[in-house]
């Protein structure tokens, strides 16, 4: 039996229209670079990551080969692989895709495109855990209070210390990952994430804390704020 491998699944096939742009979000440059890279980048840099996978729309793998992955010299990017109509869709084409070339036992860090402030201490973190539970999930403390909401009205107040927002990587071994998925596209289950996908089976996700700097860059406000991010790792 071979030593297990680490891999990196990235879905970056979102359309950003919150974003108001004219490309999607994950070409837009933030200090020079297109996000995606620059997200990409963190884990070409870290000796524990085999290879990488990425997932972008269809008609848009072109333009990612060169103006991405080419243009940044990327050395582990073993594929490029067309994204689905839904997140969710777009991870469950990566996972087919990789899966001959992938055991079940290696490990597989699911990872959003414009998500570039992970850090490596994270990676390692939800690495070590997924080995030993069914998964691992990046999240933090909520840090407001959490309304349930019905019709407009509140339903309910959950303890917030018991609220935690998911982040990304959500880290599983692959044969775990996959056949959660499977499931869901049988039983046509849209979830709300993939631990969400492996939790409904009674799998057990342990939770990694991640970081408040770790932001999914969705909006303008949120580029703003990255590159306000960025300004202060430059100076430090």
């Amino acid at each position: 039996m071979r030593p297990s491998k680490t891999f990196a699944l990235i879905p970056a096939a979102g359309m950003g229209k919150r974003m108001g742009a004219s490309i999607n979000k994950q070409y837009l440059h933030l200090g020079g670079m297109p996000i995606v890279a620059r997200t990409i980048a963190v884990f070409e840099n870290a000796a524990f990551i085999d290879a990488i996978y990425l997932v972008t729309p269809a008609d848009e793998i072109p333009y990612c080969r060169t103006n991405v992955v080419e243009f940044c010299g990327f050395r582990k990017i073993a594929d490029i692989i067309p994204g689905g109509k839904e997140r969710q869709n777009s991870v469950a084409n990566g996972l087919n895709a990789m899966r001959p070339h992938v055991g079940d036992n290696d490990v597989v860090l699911i990872h959003d495109g414009v998500r570039p402030f992970i850090t490596h201490e994270i990676m390692r973190s939800s690495i070590e855990r997924a080995r030993i539970a069914d998964g691992a999930l990046v999240a933090v403390p909520a840090k407001d209070t959490v309304k349930i909401v019905r019709d407009g009205i509140v339903c309910s107040t959950p303890d917030r210390e018991s609220v935690w927002q998911a982040q990304t990587p959500q880290t599983f071994r692959f044969g775990i990952i996959h056949q959660a998925h499977q499931a869901a596209e049988r039983e046509r289950f849209m979830g709300t994430d993939d631990a969400s996908l492996v939790e409904r089976h009674g799998g057990s996700i342990s939770v990694v804390r991640g970081d408040y700097r770790n932001i999914k860059i969705t909006t303008p406000e949120d580029l703003v704020l990255a590159e306000a991010f960025l300004a202060t790792d430059r100076q430090e």
